[in-house]
């Protein structure tokens, strides 16, 4: 018998075009991994939970290849900024800001997230 996974009523949200977009709830995320999600004008992000608990989100395309495969990079973190290694190239972004830290003249786009929650006095 499969059990389901715990839900709980605390979502993932992005901040896309000055408003709070839901992605999941926060149990839907392994902490130290990404997920993949789908924005409403099409555009892929990438969504992670580091091992601290904080969220953060940027554009899914690897701008080196063109791969939308960033959900699938390895966390870390260098000089105190939280990254994510591209799978193929190995290229880290910063999740803060989206800039490479491997070549400063590549961005990707960064989110603001924040998780929310849908009963009062949760989170």
């Amino acid at each position: 018998m499969t059990m389901a996974p715990e839900r709980t009523d605390v979502r993932v949200e992005l901040l896309v075009d000055q408003k709070w977009f839901a992605i999941c709830e926060l149990t839907d995320l392994i902490p130290g991994r990404g997920v993949a999600a789908l924005l409403p004008d099409g555009t892929q992000v990438a969504v992670f939970l580091d091992r601290a608990g904080r969220t953060y989100a940027v554009g899914n395309r690897d701008p080196f290849t063109g791969a939308y495969v960033l959900s699938r990079g390895l966390l870390g973190t260098a000089g105190g900024r939280p990254f994510v290694a591209s799978p193929l190239l190995k290229q880290r972004f910063d999740l803060e800001t989206g800039r490479c830290l491997d070549d400063e003249t590549v961005t990707v786009t960064a989110y603001t997230t924040r998780t929310e929650s849908r009963v009062p006095g949760l989170v």
